[in-house]
């Protein structure tokens, strides 16, 4: 197995699987939103296909949006394997759950009533985004299986 100087093994991905790990990165993010619709009750069938349509969609655009220029550098700097995609995922998920939890629950807006009001928004919107965040460390997992190869020889 090559490796690089630093000792790290090798990888290397061509154009058609960069463009099934978005795919699949897809796929779970709309398996995701349809289960999330069956998890609230009362959805019919249509309604579970349709979940898993427009998230497979939005999920595949949004990685594309998000993730594509930061892995690129990455890529291109040797730092292709499998911490470093779970870490870029992790990251990405962390900072954009953060930033919608708090502009929806109006912390960006809406001034707190107290001290302690404020504090268990925050409290909350970082445990739910780290939860989130665990999440697309192991969508940006599965992409990263997905994408590369090791380089042999």
């Amino acid at each position: 197995m090559a490796r690089t100087a630093t000792g790290r093994p090798q990888y290397e991905t061509s154009l058609d699987r960069v463009g099934l790990a978005i795919s699949v990165g897809g796929l779970i993010g709309g398996v995701i939103a349809a289960l999330l619709t069956v998890a609230a009750g009362g959805a019919s069938a249509v309604g579970v296909v349709v979940a898993l349509f427009a998230g497979t969609v939005m999920t595949a655009l949004g990685i594309t949006a998000l993730a594509l220029a930061p892995w690129a550098v990455m890529h291109a700097s040797g730092r292709r394997g499998p911490l470093g995609a779970a870490l870029l995922g992790a990251g990405i998920g962390f900072v954009l759950f953060l930033g919608g939890l708090t502009y929806g629950f109006g912390l960006a807006t809406m001034p707190a009533m107290d001290g302690r009001t404020l504090f268990f928004r925050w409290a909350s919107s970082i445990a739910t985004s780290l939860v989130l965040a665990a999440m697309s460390a192991g969508v940006a997992l599965a992409m990263w299986r997905v994408a590369y190869r090791r380089v042999d020889g």
